[in-house]
């Protein structure tokens, strides 16, 4: 059995979710401790940003959701030792409206995931409170929110926490907040400043005590198919998600 199952959720776009998705498993992953990711948003970002061909998929996310696949026919190994990932590409678009009428439709990943072992499964889940999300939170043990140190970054999460409130009181009563993160962190202005303090004020303990700076080696690797780690690794995102990847650890088993 898996040890943790953490859902990395924010129904915003843009505020590097997939970019902690993958650097968060790929440093969590060993060859003897296996980590699989997990890609459930349709875009596919996780998928190419480990370098993987989303369009010569022969089996993704989908056809897992919808029975069709078993989980261990569409993993596929990454170039990061321990690291395993389950790809994605535009066909999820279609699990939504194809899953919609199905009984136990907020389980399937839940159900696919019963036999999985790993160390640590991470799911990069869509920039919406959608059908795919809820599937995401209800096989989760825990849920980790990256939030922009931006004005707006606030906005939403109400909506967020309520959601995880649902599915806790509905499908997943173990499930937890494993905590927030501060992205895109820019030391050198005060707005930056201004919402960590916000957010620290809002989330105590729960904040992650690594903040994940603005960095152009961070942006520039998914381009090249690669985790911060391959791209270069002595820079400062790489610092920084090599310790939220312990802070994630210290948690997950704490």
């Amino acid at each position: 059995m898996t040890k943790k199952i953490i859902a990395v959720v924010n129904q915003k776009g843009g505020v590097g979710k997939t970019t902690t998705a993958e650097n968060v498993a790929a440093q969590l992953a060993l060859p003897d401790h296996p980590v699989l990711l997990i890609d459930l948003d349709p875009q596919g970002n996780s998928t190419s940003g480990l370098g993987l061909p989303k369009n010569e998929l022969v089996a993704s996310t989908y056809d897992v959701l919808c029975g069709e696949t078993p989980l261990a026919n569409a993993v596929h190994e990454s170039r990061v030792p321990g690291l395993y990932v389950l790809p994605t590409n535009t066909n999820l678009t279609g699990a939504e409206v194809e899953l919609v009428d199905q009984e136990r439709r907020e389980s399937k990943l839940k159900q696919a995931l019963a036999t999985a072992s790993y160390d640590y499964i991470i799911i990069d889940c869509p920039p919406s409170l959608g059908l795919l999300t809820v599937n995401a939170l209800t096989a989760a043990h825990a849920v980790l929110i990256p939030v922009q140190a931006e004005y707006y970054a606030l906005e939403g999460l109400g909506q967020l926490l309520q959601t995880i409130q649902r599915v806790r009181q509905g499908l997943n009563p173990s499930l937890e907040l494993l905590g927030v993160v501060i992205t895109m962190y820019d030391k050198r202005t005060s707005l930056s400043e201004q919402v960590l303090q916000e957010i620290k004020n809002y989330f105590g303990d729960k904040l992650f005590k690594t903040v994940i700076p603005r960095n152009v080696r961070l942006a520039e690797a998914p381009s090249f198919g690669k985790t911060i780690f391959e791209h270069d690794r002595w820079s400062k995102g790489a610092r920084a998600y090599k310790q939220l990847a312990k802070e994630v650890a210290k948690r997950a088993e704490g």
